[in-house]
C-alpha cells in the first residue's frame, strides 16, 4: 500500500508546555515551516491550524505559499482552544454569541479550505468539556454542540467536517471522548460530509485499541475521514514519534486501516518538545513506512486463521518473525 503523508505545520516549529512557556526550540515563520515540511522526503501534504497558521485576512498569502511549496492542503483545524474567549467552551459555551462565533469561524475555514484546494476541516473540541461533577448540563451542552456542527455541515456539502475526539485536555473531561461517543453524535446528525478523525495517541489515552477504533468508525457508517499518527505511553497526549512506543499496536492499526479500505492521508501530529521537529518527522515517517511494510507483508489467510483461533501464541510467533526476523 502506498501511503500519503502530511504534517501539521506546528510539528516543525517551536514547542512550549506549562513549565517551559518560553519554548524549547527556535521560532519559525509560516514560510520557514513550509520549507521545513518540503525538505522532508515523502511529505506531500500539510495541515494548518487557524490563527496559528491561517486567518481570514492571511488566506490569500497562504494560498500562494502553499502553491509555491507544491504541498497539498489536507485539512484546516479552526482554533477553538488557544484563545482566552474559548476557555469555557466553544460549541458548548453558555454564551450564545460565542457558540455562534464558533459556527462562524468554522464556516470561514470551510470557505478558505475550499479555496486552497483542501477537502477537510477538522473539528477538535478541545475546550468543549468540563472539570468537576455537577458543573454542567450534559444534555444541554451536547445538544448545543450537535446543533452547531449540524449547521456547519449544512453550510456547504463539498467540504468534509471531521471530529477529532480526545478523552481529556485541556478540559479534564471532553464531550467528544472516544470513537463510540463521537459516532453517536455523527450518526445522529446524519450528514454525509461529517465523519471522524482518528488520532492514534488520543485513542491510546482513552484506553482504546486504535485498530479496533478504526474498525468501529468504519463499520458504523463508513465515517473514517482522517488519521493522525503519533505515539504515547497511554497516560497523556505525549505526541511522541510515531510507532516507537507501541510498534505492535501501530502495525496492527496500519494493517486494519488498509484492510478497511482507508486510502486517505496519514497526517503526523507529533510534538517532540526537546527534539528538532523536522528530524522527529523524518524518523516518524521511517517508523510508519517500516511498520506499514510489515503490515502489508502479512498473509491475510494466516491472520484470519489466528483471529479465528484467538491464539496469542500464534500471534506472537507471527509478529516476532515478521518484525524481527531473528532465528535462535
Amino acid at each position: 500500500m502506498k501511503r500519503k503523508y502530511s504534517v501539521e505545520l506546528s510539528n516543525l516549529g517551536q514547542f512550549t508546555d506549562r513549565y517551559m512557556a518560553c519554548g524549547y526550540n527556535d521560532d519559525y515563520t509560516v514560510e520557514e515551516l513550509l520549507k521545513r515540511a518540503v525538505s522532508v522526503k515523502k511529505i506531500t501534504g500539510c495541515e494548518l491550524c487557524g490563527t496559528w497558521h491561517i486567518t481570514e485576512s492571511s488566506a490569500g498569502k497562504m494560498k500562494r505559499l502553499i502553491e509555491d511549496s507544491g504541498l497539498q492542503l489536507v485539512s484546516i483545524i479552526p482554533d477553538y482552544f488557544a484563545q482566552r474567549k474559548w476557555g469555557h467552551g466553544a460549541f458548548s459555551s453558555s454564551d450564545p454569541e460565542l457558540r455562534r462565533q464558533a459556527v462562524r469561524d468554522t464556516k470561514i475555514m470551510m470557505d478558505i479550505c475550499a479555496d486552497l484546494g483542501g477537502e477537510i476541516v477538522t473539528i477538535w473540541n478541545g475546550q468543549d468539556g468540563y472539570d468537576y461533577p455537577f458543573t454542567t448540563d450534559y444534555v444541554e451542552r451536547r445538544t448545543w454542540i450537535q446543533e452547531g456542527i449540524k449547521e456547519c455541515c449544512d453550510y456547504r456539502k463539498d467540504i468534509k467536517l471531521s471530529i477529532e475526539y480526545k478523552p481529556r485536555e485541556p478540559k479534564m473531561r471532553s464531550f467528544m471522548t472516544d470513537a463510540a461517543t463521537t459516532l453517536l453524535m455523527v450518526n445522529e446528525i446524519g450528514a454525509d460530509n461529517l465523519g471522524v478523525t482518528l488520532d492514534f495517541g488520543h485513542s491510546l489515552m482513552g484506553i482504546e485499541n486504535p485498530a479496533e477504533a478504526a474498525a468501529v468508525i468504519k463499520m458504523y457508517g463508513d465515517k473514517l475521514f482522517h488519521c493522525h499518527v503519533n505515539d504515547n505511553y497511554g497516560y497523556w497526549d505525549d505526541d511522541c514519534i510515531a510507532g516507537v512506543i507501541h510498534p505492535i499496536e501501530t502495525c496492527e492499526y496500519l494493517y486494519w486501516v488498509k484492510r478497511l479500505g482507508y486510502d486517505s492521508w496519514f497526517s503526523f501530529d507529533q510534538y517532540p518538545y526537546r527534539e528538532d521537529g523536522r528530524d522527529a518527522l523524518e524518523e516518524g515517517i521511517e517508523w510508519i513506512e517500516m511498520l506499514g511494510a510489515i503490515a502489508d507483508s502479512l498473509d491475510d489467510k494466516k491472520v484470519d486463521e489466528i483471529m479465528q483461533s484467538g491464539s496469542g501464541v500464534e500471534f506472537a510467533k507471527m509478529i516476532r518473525k515478521e518484525m524481527f526476523q531473528k532465528k535462535y
